[in-house]
């Protein structure tokens, strides 16, 4: 159970934050919750978090940058500085989840994409009259019968295989 589960982790670690008696009940049905009022569309409470977390990491940050301008020796110089900057990565990638959550992006759909290489040339302006639109499926002309409609009776000009005769008897069927 996620409600079970997140505030089992919570009681292992909120120790350093609201002392050891907090009540792990209490927090499974708080998560429980929030769980529901997720699920309703309310996310007042991610937002808030999210502000938080970003606030604290900004903090961290902070803090581990001025102990690195501090050092005199390069290894903890660069250890510092180093962990300062993954706060700060965290603390932008956070932003971003922040203002991905109040302001979803609207999804795009593209129906053909043109990527000409070279002399290519296309066209993607309004098709004439009768002509086949890019986004329409087309019908291929190959698979169609060629037919001479000018006869009394059509007939196939290509892939009609004339009747045997006996014109030339030279040739013999190979064995």
């Amino acid at each position: 159970m996620p409600s079970v589960n997140g505030a089992s982790v919570i009681e292992a670690y909120q120790g350093n934050v609201m002392g050891k008696e907090a009540d792990i009940n209490a927090m499974i049905e708080r998560l429980r919750d929030t769980f529901k009022e997720v699920r309703g569309g309310d996310l007042h409470i991610m937002e808030a978090m999210l502000i938080g977390q970003a606030t604290a990491l900004q903090t961290i940050f902070t803090s581990l940058a001025r102990r690195a301008a501090n050092q005199e020796h390069l290894r903890q110089y660069e250890t510092f500085l180093g962990l300062a900057l993954k706060a700060q990565a965290q603390s932008r990638a956070t932003i971003s989840a922040l203002v991905d959550l109040k302001y979803p992006k609207q999804a795009t759909f593209v129906k053909q994409a043109n990527i000409a290489h070279g002399p290519q040339q296309v066209n993607n302006g309004t098709a004439p009259t009768g002509a086949i639109s890019h986004a329409e499926e087309k019908k291929s002309e190959q698979n169609k019968l060629l037919e001479d409609k000018s006869h009394e009776r059509p007939y196939l000009d290509i892939g009609a295989t004339p009747a045997t005769s006996r014109v030339n008897q030279a040739v013999g069927t190979v064995g």
